[in-house]
């Protein structure tokens, strides 16, 4: 069987990627290499256009929007989305004699156990204006050296993997590393002002002394090495998930890739340095004489997010989201329709392209092919498997996939056809409160076979197929799954519409679908 390298970035667009933005201003070559390599994926999506919610998809194959997070992400200090009991991707390699190992960044709750007050949590965000060297009390000190002696209860190694080396949330407090289920040091300083906002931290809260955001990604790249230079010797194949914490804030950029870009911009830099990681990765594969044998897989969890200047790239001819509208937390395909990039030497064959729709939870059903088993009923109940895609054998059965936003709005692709429940982006771009105050109609529907860039809503010329779409959308919301098997249930009960975002629109307008 063959060892599975899963690299995760975090809020890379699809137009990112040299060789998906030829046009485009930033020049990733690790992942054209890859593509060169292995196969490009055009019309691969997230499941989600934020970050926790794909997590979620990517381990459990199951659309995140049926477990409790209806809309946007796991809080700070928040409790574990997958639930205990349910199989996740590692949980099932490891009953087929893979050794799991996550590195990076979970955001998925780490189950701390601890008491979070106001106290605790001392300040929720950052005025710049007020900016101040804060000194945490005696008493918060002693109450952040207690909470953090404590292991988790609910990290990674509880949900599947052998090994966790890796952080939280990069930008959001404890800041330091966690190792399986204990923090590395005890994080009871307060993170420096000059590390809090400007796209760095987002929160402040409890540090390790000294810590700084440019030691992440080689940190990653080092603990990745030895992880697979220590399995290249095993018996045993291995899982290695490596979520990275960018392109994502904090835009923390090393030297030599600090102006590399020439986009002056520190996230177009940052792009350029995760695909030096991608690169040092992909050496480590072959240094150790594992690469034949290994399938790695490049995705991204969501479409660029607008506020790290995206506008300003474009303005100098880079385009993050490549022709599709929108950015991260949109239901418009610039929030989900992201890089992905697959090779297995001897399977895929190098240098082609796939134009199939995928979907990020596809990794369940893929796995179980590769290891020739079958799932119970109650896992992965949205993922279809890749592997006819990867060997050129024909489709993957997946015609449709459903979209997430931000704030949980939903959209269904169907072949050609997208059909989006709200009046605006669903996300940042285009507030829906907004959007309905100025008119625009509560569906949109899309022909993205001629109109990739959703340019054009034949929502009113295309009623049946508005309702069609609908249709399928409910079916799949009540039967608990999008595949075939027995019926399952929800997390928690799901509203396709959301109407609350939209306080002036009148509910009765819903008669209509």
């Amino acid at each position: 069987m063959p060892n599975i390298v899963y690299f995760l970035v975090d809020d890379m667009g699809y137009g990112d990627a040299s060789c998906l933005n030829p046009d485009g201003k930033i020049q990733t070559p690790n992942i054209d290499r890859l593509a060169g390599e292995g196969m490009i994926f055009a019309d691969a999506h997230s499941s989600s256009a934020v970050c926790s919610p794909t997590r979620y998809s990517v381990l459990t194959g199951r659309y995140n929007w049926r477990s409790s997070l209806q809309k946007g992400i796991v809080g700070v200090y928040g409790d574990p989305l997958i639930a205990e009991d349910r199989l996740t991707v590692p949980g099932f390699l490891q009953q087929h004699g893979y050794h799991t190992a996550c590195i990076g960044k979970w955001h998925l709750g780490q189950g701390w156990d601890i008491e979070v007050d106001d106290d605790f949590r001392p300040e929720h965000g950052y005025d710049s204006t007020a900016a101040r060297d804060l000194e945490a009390s005696e008493q918060q000190r002693q109450r952040w050296r207690e909470a953090f002696l404590k292991p988790t209860t609910g990290g990674p190694t509880t949900r599947g993997f052998d090994y966790y080396f890796g952080v939280d949330v990069p930008n959001w407090p404890p800041y330091c590393f966690i190792e399986n289920d204990h923090t590395v040091g005890t994080p009871s300083e307060f993170l420096p002002t000059r590390l809090i906002g400007n796209n760095l931290a987002s929160l402040q809260g409890p540090a390790m002394p000294y810590w700084h955001f440019e030691q992440l990604l080689p940190t990653w790249a080092k603990k990745a090495e030895c992880y697979i230079k220590e399995r290249a010797k095993a018996d045993e194949p291995f899982f290695l998930y490596l979520p990275m914490t960018s392109p994502h804030t904090p835009l923390s950029v090393n030297k030599p890739f600090i102006g590399k870009s020439g986009l002056n911009n520190l996230y177009a830099d940052l792009v350029i340095e995760t695909d030096d990681i991608l690169g040092r990765v992909l050496d480590s594969l072959e240094r150790h004489g594992v690469a034949d044998n290994t399938l790695v897989i490049f995705a991204s969890d969501n479409g660029c997010a607008h506020y790290i200047g995206a506008k300003e790239m474009e303005a100098q001819g880079h385009f993050p989201s490549g022709p599709y509208r929108g950015y991260k937390s949109d239901a418009w395909d610039g929030g989900h329709r992201i890089p992905c990039i697959a090779r297995w030497p001897g399977i895929i064959e190098p240098g082609t392209e796939c134009s199939s729709l995928v979907c990020l939870s596809d990794l369940m059903a893929t796995c179980v092919d590769i290891v020739g088993a079958k799932l119970p009923d109650n896992a992965g109940e949205d993922s279809i498997s890749m592997m006819p895609l990867f060997r050129g054998t024909g489709a993957s059965g997946r015609r449709t996939v459903v979209h997430h936003s931000s704030i949980g709005k939903f959209a269904i692709r169907n072949g050609r056809w997208k059909l989006v429940l709200c009046p605006g982006s669903g996300g940042w771009t285009y507030n829906d409160a907004e959007a309905a105050k100025d008119g625009l109609p509560l569906v949109q529907l899309y022909d993205m076979q001629v109109d990739p860039g959703e340019a054009k809503n034949v929502q009113a010329e295309q009623p049946d197929k508005v309702r069609e779409l609908l249709a399928l959308l409910k079916t799949y919301v009540s039967n608990g799954r999008s595949t075939p098997g027995t019926q399952q249930n929800n997390d928690v009960p799901v509203d396709i519409w959301k109407l609350d975002t939209m306080p002036d629109v009148d509910p009765s307008i819903l008669d209509d679908y």
